[in-house]
């Protein structure tokens, strides 16, 4: 512990500005980056060692000093917990709380100092290759189940860290694409659920995002990470980049981007130092910066912990059943522990699909499987056939398989089919082109519903898939990715042992085409346009003119019946609270959701139908009651006014809806809200999908162009240079390399990781293949490859000197 003064958790700025006043100029330049792939460097000077950071939005994955940051190598054993996607779906606070004391836990135990989670980016697009890792299509949910975890995670003197920021909703190009959208939807979609997080739960870390946000990158935008994040939010931690995401390191600096990972042997730390002489960089801004990272070093917890494996491992039993959203039941379940013969049918069902690919990637404790706790469950008494019907790797079918399926539900009494999306489907580093199951599952789901035997069919998807066959089986059950313990609890839930507990926290629509955001995703390469604005999720699906979903926001089934009576909304003004009396009326245990949504009958500025703003959940055994109350504030009726830069409350008749989810509203009770406060009105857009003059007028300028390839510089992706002949060289040999050693660490690499692989190579900038080379590749050569690229003979030579005086300098 530096200086014997502070423990785990606790700031001491003045310390850190202490010690970073001892500084020289050079080791101040060299904290701004890490040590090594996950390490922080150290002032081992001040009794500062390094410390290390890990993913873990779900579990860690601790590699220890080294590893990589695309999930490839692997790493200590830790507990995989469902992923965000199914502990969003729970809507339960207090048990993502628990989840996070469990991470931070297994943090203290493992030596990491700061866990990389949560991600809250809103589910802009249901086909985002990173669903899985984010909670919600729906801000305020994000925002407060994201702030739930970080207490967690930080009440065991662990850092969390919220990510990504911001207005990454999208794996293709996300190293390279520009999101480009009006103020408005920026504030009040993509911005308020790290609002919400920062304000409630004082991160000690923000991570920012790979993406430019209106032609700006998100690691230099001052506006993003000193206006809105520090100055207006009060966040007074330290901003890290995405590994790989640094720009221009300068005016990262300048914008306040404290350190830049992973370790690159200072990749930047020429042009910092230069800048520096120059006067474009100031000692005051380097200084602000590093007395952040000084005081993450000395905050950061390194005394060792035990954690009990086991209990978390039934936490994530617990935890998945929460999660789990039963969809259609038409009484078949629960099940009957004594049901003579039950058939399953689906490969999943024994080599399971628990978590999402890429820098999340857990390596679990032990792994549960359904076969196995089916089994368990009903005991020797009842007949269990299984037949694998399709691969489990590649979702692929046949017709013997087809056929021994069919064959082995002929005299079954329930047929249970485990389904889904198989890793190759969906992943970090590429978007799904569809929403639809494999058709090999889709086909054998159409034949088994043709059967006698009841369906009963359990998903296992990160993100939402079409469903055209639910009506035609008994029940659907999406048990999305529940982690190293989902098998177990996806078993209780089908027993009735546990509630199904979820609700949908992202509307599944009747078809992706159907969606305004479709119309731009995932857009033209360097961009992507928000043309629909805030008509994302249930904000589209419930308004006049919206297609509704197919299952809605909020939407989940239970096996009790619940009634809420005693509705009343009580207080003055803005500062108001719904109070509902919940009372369990069925025979079984069982947690409802109370959803408050508010609608602005008139406004100035177009507006959803309404927008979710207050939830409880309650947990009830029969015949009990609970009075829930849930409070609303003046943030809960305002709307982003651009013209002033202020959220403004527009007086008039303010609809309270209470609800069991977007589309089924339980009551509505009206409400005049008086205010002071002139919005300025701004015309609606004639369709969900804004026209170009009406996006540029919404944006305040005119739409912006796509840059040019050419001419290339260090942001010009790998595909950007293909247009060349030596630049496909050079692609191809990278890629081949990259490919190579995944093959070294996994003799089989599987298609998900093949095409991460791919992906990040071909679409991310050039600048990144120096930052992610651990020090490897220098500017100066990349600089002189690009030379070449462009033609520049002067330009190469010129790259090629400086690459060579720095090479003397170094040895």
């Amino acid at each position: 512990m530096a200086e014997g003064t502070t423990a785990p958790g606790d700031r001491d700025v003045e310390a850190a500005a202490a010690i970073v006043a001892t500084l020289d100029r050079r080791t101040k330049v060299g904290l701004l980056s890490g040590s090594g792939m996950f390490e922080v460097r150290g002032l081992l000077e001040h009794g500062l060692d390094r410390i290390d950071v890990s993913d873990g939005p779900h579990g860690l994955r601790h590699q220890r000093r080294g590893g990589d940051h695309l999930g490839l190598h692997g790493s200590t054993p830790a507990t995989c917990f469902p992923t965000a996607v199914t502990l969003g779906s729970s809507w339960d606070v207090e048990l993502i709380e628990r989840v996070g004391e469990a991470l931070g836990e297994e943090a203290a135990e493992q030596g990491v100092a700061v866990v990389l989670g949560p991600g809250l980016n809103i589910k802009r697009h249901p086909a985002g290759g990173r669903c899985f890792e984010y909670l919600s299509e729906d801000p305020f949910l994000s925002g407060k189940l994201a702030a739930a975890m970080v207490r967690g995670i930080q009440s065991q003197g662990i850092g969390a860290c919220l990510k990504h920021f911001a207005v990454n909703n999208q794996e293709s190009h996300r190293l390279v694409v520009d999101a480009v959208l009006d103020e408005r939807t920026l504030r009040e979609l993509y911005l308020t659920g790290f609002e919400i997080a920062v304000r409630e739960s004082a991160p000690w870390t923000v991570m920012c995002s790979y993406n430019l946000v209106n032609g700006t990158y998100a690691s230099e935008h001052h506006h993003l990470l000193q206006d809105v994040l520090r100055d207006e939010w009060g966040f007074d931690g330290l901003v890290m980049t995405d590994w790989g995401a640094a720009n221009d390191r300068i005016a990262g600096v300048n914008a306040g981007l404290d350190l830049e990972m992973p370790g690159n042997r200072g990749a930047f730390d020429d042009e910092l130092l230069a800048a520096l002489e120059t006067g474009d960089l100031t000692e005051a801004a380097l200084d602000r910066c590093v007395v952040r990272i000084v005081d993450l070093l000395l905050r950061s917890r390194r005394d060792r912990a035990t954690c009990d494996y086991d209990a978390h491992h039934a936490l994530g039993r617990t935890a998945a059943a929460a999660g789990a959203v039963l969809l259609t039941n038409d009484g078949v379940l629960p099940l009957s522990a004594e049901t003579p013969h039950l058939a399953v049918v689906g490969a999943f069902a024994e080599e399971p699909r628990y978590q999402g690919a890429g820098s999340s990637q857990v390596n679990p404790t032990r792994v549960d499987n359904l076969l196995d706790e089916l089994k368990a469950k009903v005991g020797r008494d009842v007949t269990v056939t299984f037949a694998a019907a399709y691969d489990a790797k590649s979702g692929e079918t046949d017709a013997s398989l087809r056929d021994e399926a069919i064959r082995s539900v002929q005299d079954a009494d329930v047929v249970l089919f485990c389904g889904g999306l198989p890793a190759r489907f969906e992943s970090e580093g590429f978007d799904r082109t569809s929403l639809e199951l494999p058709a090999g599952q889709v086909a054998l789901i159409e034949s088994l519903a043709a059967q006698a035997a009841p369906v009963v069919v359990v998903l296992s998807n990160g993100g939402v898939v079409h469903m055209p066959w639910a009506n035609r089986v008994s029940a659907v059950l999406e048990g999305w990715l529940g982690g190293q313990a989902g098998a177990g609890g996806i078993v209780d839930v089908l027993f009735g042992d546990a509630e199904p507990g979820g609700r949908l926290a992202e509307s599944i629509p009747e078809h992706v085409a159907q969606l305004p955001a479709d119309r731009n995703f995932p857009g033209l390469p360097r961009q992507v346009e928000h043309r629909e604005g805030p008509f994302v999720g249930y904000r589209f699906h419930d308004a006049p003119g919206g297609v509704p979903a197919r299952f809605p926001f909020g939407f989940g089934l239970s096996y009790t019946t619940f009634d809420w009576t005693d509705i009343a909304v009580e207080g003055d003004g803005v500062d108001l609270t719904v109070s509902v009396r919940v009372t369990n009326t069925g025979d079984r245990a069982g947690s409802d959701v109370v959803q408050v949504y508010v609608r602005d009958r008139e406004a100035s500025v177009q507006r959803p139908d309404k927008e979710l703003k207050g939830f409880a959940k309650v947990h009830l055994t029969p015949g009990k009651s609970e009075v829930v109350s849930i409070p609303l504030d003046r943030r809960a009726f305002a709307v982003w006014d651009v013209a002033s830069q202020a959220w403004l409350v527009e007086a008039g008749t303010f609809d309270i809806v209470v609800a069991r989810s977007s589309a089924e509203p339980v009551m509505e009770i009206a409400r005049e809200i008086e205010s002071d406060d002139e919005v300025t009105p701004v015309p609606a857009s004639a369709d969900f999908v804004m026209d170009d003059a009406t996006f540029a007028e919404r944006l305040g300028r005119p739409i912006p162009r796509p840059r040019e390839i050419r001419p290339f510089d260090r942001n010009s992706t790998l595909e950007d240079l293909e247009d060349t002949r030596f630049g496909r060289f050079i692609g191809d040999r990278i890629v081949q390399v990259g490919l190579k050693q995944a093959a070294e660490e996994f003799p089989d690499p599987d298609e998900a990781t093949q095409a991460m692989i791919r992906a990040a190579l071909r679409e991310g900038p050039a600048r990144a293949l120096v930052l992610l080379s651990g020090g490897m590749l220098r500017f100066p050569v990349l600089d002189a490859v690009l030379a070449a690229c462009n033609g520049d003979r002067r330009g190469m030579t010129r790259a090629l000197r400086v690459a060579a005086n720095r090479g003397k300098r170094s040895s």
